[in-house]
């Protein structure tokens, strides 16, 4: 691995930390809260591809479960990923990789409005489904919920999500105007 790639998936990594230590929200009666994460898993994926920004989040996640207090709230430790969030946390390295492996097929050949489109598409299924595949089962059996009310709980989190998709589409399409990655 070039030291190049080493630093952009450092930097991205810290990204993430900086991102989950502003202070998570909570919402009454759901034990997850909202944060950031997840805008930081969609921006490495989308700026860094799907290995590099894949390993970004890995490097995040790897450095919670050593104990350093990096996730949301100042957690870190292999307790937080038993814990109801678990998933995803687990589920930001696949969002990560989907969501490059989709930026590099929607977004790295087109320009202006369908860039953007591309990047958004990407945010979406890699940042949010694929996140949410991973999270809610493991939510519902850690709180020992139905599925379906484990959907339901987390559905509102989508806007937010959305919005974030959105933020990481916009700041990845200008970024790679000014500093090509994908192709990279």
């Amino acid at each position: 691995m070039k030291s190049s790639n080493t630093v952009l998936i450092a930097l991205f990594a810290a990204l993430i930390v900086v991102l989950s230590l502003i202070p998570p929200i909570p919402l009454p009666a759901i034990p997850v809260p909202i944060t950031l994460q997840t805008l930081g898993a969609m921006l490495a994926g989308a700026m860094l591809g799907p290995v590099r920004g894949a390993l970004a989040c890995l490097l995040y996640l790897a450095l919670a479960a050593i104990g350093l207090p990096v996730l949301p709230g100042g957690r870190g430790g292999l307790g937080a990923f038993l814990g109801p969030t678990g998933g995803f946390l687990v589920g930001l390295v696949a969002g990560a990789f989907v969501t490059g492996w989709l930026a590099r097929r929607l977004a790295a050949r087109a320009a202006g409005a369908a860039q953007v489109a591309g990047y958004v598409a990407a945010c979406v299924v890699g940042g949010i489904a694929v996140v949410y595949a991973f999270g809610v089962p493991w939510l519902a059996a850690v709180a020992k919920m139905d599925l379906a009310k484990a959907a339901l709980a987390v559905a509102v989190f989508v806007p937010g999500d959305l919005i974030k998709a959105v933020v990481a589409a916009w700041v990845a399409s200008r970024v790679e105007r000014a500093w090509p990655m994908l192709g990279r």
